[in-house]
């Protein structure tokens, strides 16, 4: 079986023989864990944005920056590109932030491989049927504060591995390599939904791509989490090829899937998170999707597109000015 951590640990090393170039640094903690920062000291680079959202997921898909595309006409930013063959194991298995990561102090959201390891959360592994049992772990983490010791303990414990073995990915969600990696996600954004929400069998799923808007610099982390969220809810389009079975009803998946079908739909995402008192389990989990959703059902050749880039609210979430 695929294992995302060896597959992961390819991208690793390429970003560790790569560092000066990527504008990362490699710190080895006394205990053997290796640290790669990738925005907190470090400035990190596009290219490293694109490496730390391939080891997100698990090194099963392609990951590129293009210009915007032609259904984002008026928003003029570069977008994160993604492709995969293994949409439920790269997106569910790897990528998904399914990791809180609490050690005294310190508090991460953890995402990737590793949590392929130690199964985090175990039900979401029970659903897409995947193990894997690699002797190394990689996991990212969303953070401003670099990780000691004791958090790579406790990961490489939860893992079971050894921390030498340890590789742990870390970027602040207002850098740009935290926005890349965010807006990276604009994929699983859509599978999880189908799993978690519409309760549908995401291994139908054989191909998946999808593109999103990579937000600027326009605040701090807190600020950021609301403007990375909206690159995908309201500028996300995906495409998912599935086959399907006769007794699956596509057309009505698809309606159902992209974040305008959420009754929260229809403000920047701070706003929301404002009007739910600062709580995530009070947002509707149907809003986390992708704007746009492309169906292909490979079984019958039919093709459902439902959705749409909303260009204004993307606006106002940056505070957009266009100079004349």
């Amino acid at each position: 079986m695929i294992s995302v951590n060896k597959e992961a640990y390819k991208v690793v090393q390429k970003m560790i023989e790569n560092k000066e170039l990527l504008n990362i640094e490699v710190v080895k903690l006394e205990n053997g864990a290796t640290v790669l920062d990738c925005g907190i000291n470090a400035l990190g680079s596009w290219e490293a944005g694109k490496l730390f959202t391939k080891v997100c997921l698990g090194g099963l898909a392609k990951v590129s920056i293009s210009p915007s595309p032609c259904e984002c006409k008026g928003l003029n930013l570069p977008y994160v590109k993604v492709l995969t063959s293994h949409p439920a194991i790269s997106t569910l298995g790897s990528q998904k932030a399914g990791w809180a990561i609490k050690v005294d102090k310190f508090f991460a959201m953890g995402s990737g491989p590793a949590r392929a390891l130690a199964k985090k959360p175990k039900k979401t592994y029970e659903e897409i049927n995947y193990e894997d049992h690699a002797d190394i772990a990689i996991l990212c983490l969303e953070t401003s504060k670099m990780p000691d010791e004791k958090v790579a303990d406790y990961i490489a414990k939860e893992c079971n591995v050894e921390t030498e073995n340890l590789y742990l990915l870390v970027a602040p969600t207002s850098s740009l390599v935290g926005s890349i990696q965010i807006s990276g996600r604009v994929v699983e954004n859509g599978t999880y939904k189908m799993l978690e929400v519409l309760e549908f069998d995401v291994n139908k799923v054989k191909y998946a791509s999808g593109l999103a808007p990579i937000a600027p610099i326009v605040g701090d982390d807190f600020t950021m989490m609301g403007v990375t969220n909206d690159m995908v809810l309201y500028g996300g389009i995906t495409h998912y090829y599935i086959k399907a079975d006769e007794n699956d009803d596509l057309e009505s998946l698809c309606k159902a899937l992209p974040s305008s079908s959420s009754k929260d739909y229809g403000k920047p995402f701070l706003e929301v998170f404002k009007a739910a008192d600062y709580d995530f389990y009070k947002i509707d989990k149907g809003m986390f999707a992708p704007a746009v959703v492309m169906i292909n059902d490979m079984t019958n050749g039919k093709v459902y597109k439902a959705g749409h880039v909303n260009v204004e609210i993307l606006k106002k979430s940056l505070g957009y000015v266009e100079l004349y």
